[in-house]
């Protein structure tokens, strides 16, 4: 089929009548089909919050031991092509293209979601790109997670906080219990959520637990890790901002511990050192300051306030939100709340986003707030009303940032000045 990567997307769309609907069997049927085979290790990454943070870690450290690894991550914020990394570089158009006619050619009419397909295609991607690890984020959940369908050799669960309720549970036993659905019996399981729910604590695997197993301990400077293999002392701090990098890049050392890959320490502190992840505290350059962030979850939104706190003093910090509506909304905004002077919301397209209006309704009426129709408008009224010296915060959902991205990338502008 000579399709185009673009075209390939809006065929995917239509395959299934639902675009989420979670379940493994149509997945492991038309993967047995496909009869590929993948790299080991396969480290396979779960959790509420700090899933990408973990996974570009993991590929940051193992490149720069010279391993080739395979990364596969999700959603996208500009480009599909994001989800699919080969030795740190975005796959091809042509191979991602070659990895969904493989798919549609084993699919013989298995309807397949949007993410199923797409999953399906990227390991098809990675059996034919000669790699030495492969790194799988979960997408919702774990259980019935399309990327379930791979047996990993290492599972890491990141944490576990409410979010998804439609699809997990209204608790944290409950969405626990979903996401630890990726452990393997007489499998290594790092567990980085520091109070983990029994149904976490009572699942399959060979449970390595954050502050028993693993850990950290931070200095002024620099940090130490410990864990199964020993200490790693003078460490660096993570390139990714914020406190909970440490405890993402513990959980991260400790799969490779538990993996017994060698890794020298000039590798882990470049590793470390050199990691990148769009949209995860990610300031840009220029004045007033813009801060890309991609959360969307009252666990999320409190790592961001926290983030906030420490990053400075500014006149004003402008938020320019756009949520979907099945998030708690209230409670992300509530968090956020006291480090915000002034809102611009945005509304989202599609069935689940929230309008602006929706999101408005949700702080009291005295609050500064402005109301839009698109990101792109409520973040080009942000930079106007900003002064030199103002923080812009943009936040809400991997819309929100993908959309602010692009709008910047193609204004080139991330300053009135």
């Amino acid at each position: 089929m000579t399709r185009s990567l673009a075209e390939w997307l809006a065929f995917i769309e239509q395959q299934h009548p639902q675009p989420i609907a979670l379940g493994l069997d149509r997945v492991r049927e038309v993967w047995e089909r496909m009869a590929i085979g993948l790299p080991h290790p396969v480290i396979t990454v779960g959790g509420t919050n700090g899933k990408g943070s973990t996974c570009a870690m993991l590929e940051s450290i193992l490149g720069a031991s010279g391993r080739r690894t395979g990364l596969y991550t999700s959603p996208h914020l500009v480009r599909y092509s994001e989800r699919v990394r080969i030795a740190g570089t975005e796959a091809s158009d042509d191979a991602l293209c070659l990895g969904f006619n493989a798919v549609e050619q084993a699919r013989d009419g298995v309807p397949l979601t949007y993410f199923e397909f797409g999953t399906l295609a990227a390991l098809h991607v990675f059996s034919r790109a000669d790699l030495e690890a492969l790194i799988l984020e979960v997408g919702l959940g774990g259980r019935l997670d399309a990327v379930n369908a791979v047996d990993a050799d290492c599972a890491v669960l990141t944490s576990v906080g409410i979010d998804h309720v439609d699809y997990l549970g209204p608790d944290r036993e409950s969405i626990g219990r979903e996401k630890a659905g990726i452990f393997r019996p007489y499998r290594p399981v790092v567990i980085a959520e520091p109070d983990p729910p029994r149904s976490v604590l009572g699942a399959v695997g060979n449970k390595l637990l954050f502050g028993k197993d693993f850990g950290y301990q931070q200095q002024e400077s620099q940090w130490t890790y410990w864990g199964p293999r020993g200490r790693r002392p003078g460490l660096a701090h993570p390139a990714l901002r914020g406190q909970i990098q440490l405890r993402n890049a513990s959980a991260a050392l400790c799969a490779l511990d538990a993996l017994e890959l060698p890794l020298a320490m000039q590798e882990v502190r470049r590793g470390l050192a050199e990691v990148t992840l769009a949209g995860r505290f990610q300031v840009l350059p220029g004045r007033p300051q813009v801060i890309l962030d991609v959360a969307h979850n009252v666990e999320a939104a409190r790592n961001l306030a926290e983030n906030l706190a420490a990053s400075g003093f500014a006149p004003e910090t402008i938020a320019v939100c756009g949520m979907l509506r099945d998030k708690d909304v209230a409670g992300v905004l509530r968090t956020l709340a006291p480090r915000i002077t002034r809102w611009h919301f945005a509304s989202l397209p599609g069935p689940r986003g929230a309008s602006a209006a929706d999101l408005a309704a949700h702080l009291r009426a005295a609050t500064p707030m402005e109301r839009h129709d698109s990101v792109k408008s409520a973040l080009a009224a942000a930079q106007e009303r900003a002064g030199e010296g103002d923080k812009i915060l943009v936040f809400g959902s991997f819309l929100t940032v993908g959309e602010a991205m692009a709008w910047l990338q193609n204004n080139n502008k991330t300053s009135k000045r």
